[in-house]
């Protein structure tokens, strides 16, 4: 049985259930800036990717400024007025507690900003268990694997060491990019149909499966 030295997380959709207010914002921005407001379904295809990725994938047409003005809306809104709450998956804790026990290195591998981030992680506690986090703000969006990379290089270990774990395809692509093992997740954004095809080394349904997955494995 392969041994993993260190487990990469995507962040929305696979630790924290944050779908409901990432598109709540999304589509509150919209309004504010002047676009059309989308569907939830629509909107919420691109979580995952950096903010001004997500924002074009939605609206291709948008200028540099009306992305940023988009931009800027959405943050505040998410970070300061948005009501709707997120809170992580099941078994999100139980699962990093136990890895923590071992001696495997836990990192992050998000789409958020660096601000939102860091604010999540104190408020959820959950930066205590990870030894390094990326965001596009000091690397670059997924798919490009610059995250991946980057972590392993900090970690001192090779592509083969690490798995990465996510409910995107967008976490899928960034490791099938770099050779890195990866794991997909049901129940965040993207449904299981179109993360098979990037030929995840497991697919699992809930957080609990995972723990059970990988404790075997490190």
């Amino acid at each position: 049985m392969k041994k993993y030295k260190a487990i990469i997380f995507d962040w929305d959709g696979t630790l924290m259930n944050s779908e409901a207010r990432i598109v709540n914002s999304i589509q509150y921005a919209a309004k504010a800036c002047g676009f059309p407001v989308l569907s939830h379904d629509e909107s919420k295809q691109i979580i995952g990717l950096s903010l001004e990725n997500a924002i074009l994938g939605l609206y291709p047409n948008a200028n540099h400024h009306q992305v940023v003005a988009m931009a800027e809306a959405y943050t505040q809104y998410f970070l300061e007025e948005s009501e709707v709450a997120m809170v992580p998956f099941d078994g999100a804790e139980a699962l990093l507690f136990n890895l923590s026990q071992s001696y495997v290195k836990l990192a992050v591998a998000t789409g958020k900003s660096r601000k939102g981030l860091d604010r999540v992680l104190k408020e959820s506690g959950f930066g205590v268990y990870f030894d390094m986090t990326r965001t596009p703000v000091e690397s670059a969006s997924k798919p490009d694997p610059l995250m991946l990379e980057q972590i392993l290089v900090e970690f001192d270990l090779s592509v083969d060491d690490a798995v990465m774990v996510g409910d995107t395809t967008f976490d899928m692509e960034m490791a099938q990019n770099i050779g890195m093992d990866r794991i997909a997740l049901s129940h965040g954004v993207h449904q299981m149909d179109v993360l098979s095809p990037y030929q995840p080394i497991a697919e699992l349904n809930s957080l609990q499966e995972l723990n059970a997955w990988l404790l075997p494995r490190i």
